[in-house]
């Protein structure tokens, strides 16, 4: 089968199209003809050396795919060759073949076409997880994304405003702004503005709404402080990326003082019960509002296998909206 592998971490030129044996599913496992992947920031890590796989998982790139079962290994029920599907991974999406418990597969929404599933694993397990399932947010609920015009904050956007919450978010350029007002936030603000004492002008504003009781944050290190400042009383900031740097200082006397949560997580090194947990979730609860029409996943551009290397450029770049496709 042919594979994205990285013999050596470095830029977008590292990422070179090989030929590997074709996988075999274990007990518990599938094999699945990928027919579509997503290019996620956690690749970009990996592809430069500062993310590896964890213990047991492919070495190839790719954190989530669409396709159809090609084989089912001992022990898994209820699927069966042939079934289109959408599978959250530990690695190995950019390649023609992946093995996948059988726990992290997803039917296919009805109304999506295989393609476009292949965008829907990561956003969605990892807003419902972390926005639903780890910071509670409610109806009625002051929700700040940052980054809302890329994959993860365009879903959690739409699936925020779904369910009733109040959403506020930052990006960059006017088209992003726009875009994300379209997916239904309350309030856009760019992320280069600043209020007139200095601090970001998105903290003044969640300030003057009453704080942010939830926060999710791709930055890192770079906002601690700010998203803070910008919380509510008992407010909730969930940390999932690291743009901004891995280490940072917090005002503990400030977080106490709200009563507020800090709390950071990543999706792939969690034990294959955890994520397959995750998977059902999803199924019951955002599944039913994709079908309906009701959100999607907003997909900005798609590539083929063989442009890979053109599509970690683009996403390094901070030029594109929505996800990343590559056609396999």
């Amino acid at each position: 089968m042919r594979a994205v592998t990285v013999p050596t971490p470095g830029g977008p030129e590292a990422l070179i199209v090989s030929e590997l044996p074709d996988p075999e599913p274990a007990d518990g496992e599938v094999v699945v003809d990928v027919v579509a992947t997503a290019v996620n920031r956690a690749d970009l890590l990996q592809r430069q050396g500062f993310y590896p796989p964890p213990p047991g998982a492919s070495d190839v790139l790719g954190l989530e795919c669409s396709g159809r079962i090609r084989s089912v290994g001992p022990g898994v029920e209820g699927w069966s060759v042939g079934d289109e599907v959408c599978a959250l991974l530990s690695g190995g999406g950019y390649a023609e073949q992946v093995v996948v418990p059988a726990g992290q597969l997803m039917r296919v929404p009805d109304g999506v076409s295989l393609v476009e599933a292949a965008a829907l694993p990561e956003v969605a397990c990892t807003v419902w997880s972390m926005v639903f399932m780890v910071a509670h947010l409610q109806p009625g609920d002051r929700l700040l994304v940052h980054g809302g015009a890329g994959g993860i904050g365009t879903f959690a956007i739409q699936l925020a405003a779904t369910l009733g919450a109040r959403v506020f978010t930052t990006a960059g350029s006017p088209e992003k702004l726009e875009l994300c007002r379209s997916l239904g936030a309350e309030r856009a603000i760019s992320y280069r503005d600043e209020a007139a004492s200095g601090i970001p002008l998105w903290v003044e504003v969640l300030r003057d709404a009453g704080g942010a009781d939830v926060i999710l944050d791709n930055m890192g290190a770079k906002y601690l402080g700010h998203n803070v400042a910008a919380l509510a009383t008992e407010g909730r900031l969930v940390v999932i990326g690291m743009q901004g740097g891995t280490k940072g200082e917090v005002d503990l006397g400030a977080l106490m003082g709200k009563r507020g949560a800090l709390v950071a997580a990543t999706l792939r090194a969690r034990p294959t019960e955890e994520k397959a947990a995750i998977c059902r979730a999803v199924e019951e609860h955002v599944w039913p509002l994709v079908a309906a029409g009701k959100l999607n996943a907003t997909v900005g551009v798609e590539l083929s296998l063989d442009d890979v290397a053109e599509a970690h450029a683009l996403m390094e770049s901070g030029q594109h909206t929505g996800k990343i496709l590559l056609r396999i």
